[in-house]
Parts: structure tokens; sequence; C-alpha cells
């Protein structure tokens, strides 16, 4: 039976080298069924959350991880640090309960315009996932330098290092996946 991967982009960009990238992933992955998650969820409040409980985009955000047998998350890195778009909906999500992460295998990756590839950001990442007991992808960190000239007009990795790093990682995630919970 295929898998259920879910893929998260810290941008909300219809162009983004992060969606291009989990896309990549998910290809490279294989037999598995991808869907992308929305986060184009209120900012949060906390009084909002008193009066009417998660919005409707989060709680699906919710099912989404629930219902998925491994996550993708990829980001940018804005001023050094995560989008607060992703930010945004990891606090959504921390609301929950019970909580959809745990035990969830995870990959990290990032993709920024600048040489580093947005390694900053996807270090903030590994660090805002540790209280939500998921099981990061034991691999090399993959962080695309220069992401918008690393993609083809289809969407696919057009540099080999990358795309090997890539496959990697999904093989990384592939094993977590096997192992259960």
């Amino acid at each position: 039976m295929a898998h259920k991967l879910l893929g998260l982009s810290g941008s909300l960009r219809a162009d983004s080298s992060n969606t291009k990238l989990l896309r990549e992933a998910a290809r490279l992955y294989g037999d598995a069924a991808y869907t992308e998650a929305n986060l184009n969820i209120p900012l949060y409040n906390g009084d909002d959350e008193e009066a009417s409980g998660l919005p409707g985009p989060a709680q699906t955000l919710v099912r989404q991880i629930a219902d998925a047998d491994a996550i993708l998350i990829s980001t940018p890195e804005y001023n050094s640090a995560i989008t607060g778009v992703l930010k945004n909906a990891l606090d959504w999500v921390s609301r929950s309960k019970p909580q959809p992460w745990e035990g969830k295998p995870v990959a990290v990756m990032s993709a920024a315009a600048g040489r580093a590839g947005g390694i900053r950001a996807q270090s903030m990442l590994r660090s805002c996932m540790t209280p939500f007991k998921v099981r990061l992808a034991p691999a090399a960190e993959l962080a695309v330098a220069d992401s918008r000239n690393q993609f083809d007009a289809e969407g696919r990795l057009t540099n080999d290092r990358y795309e090997a790093a890539l496959t990697r990682l999904m093989e990384a995630l592939k094993d977590e996946v096997a192992r259960g919970h």
C-alpha cells in the first residue's frame, strides 16, 4: 500500500522553490500519495482560540498530520529564521489535543536564494520540532542554495548533487516509516 506523505511549505508563493522541492521529494520518495497542506491560516491569537477553538484551516492541518505516514517540511530563510507562515502553523497545531505530530517521521529541508540555502532556518525548524517528539529522518541536511535557478520548467531539480542528497533523505524517511511507531 502506498504511503501517505504530507508536504508543508514555509512559503505561500505560487512559484515557491520550497514547494517545488517538496514535490521533488515526493517524486523521489516513490510509491506514495502526496498532499500539500495549506498553511494560509489566521495568525494565532489566544483570545480567538478561547472564543472559537482552532480555526477550520488549522483543524484541517491537524487531521492531515494525523493521517499522514510521514511529513515533508521545506522552509525558506527569512532574516535567519523560519517563516512566520510556518511558525504560525506549528503554533496552531501545538494547541491540538491529542498531539498529531508525536512519533511521526519527518524530513526537513530548505531552499533559499542565498548561498547557504536556508541552513539557519532549517536548524531553527529542527529546534521548533523538538517539543512535538517527531522522528526526524537521520540524513545530512539538504539546503538548496540559489534556489530559483535550481529547477527546470517542470519543477525538477537540475543539480545532480541536490537530487542525490534529496534521494538519500527520502530513503532515510522511508526507513523511519518502515520502523513504525
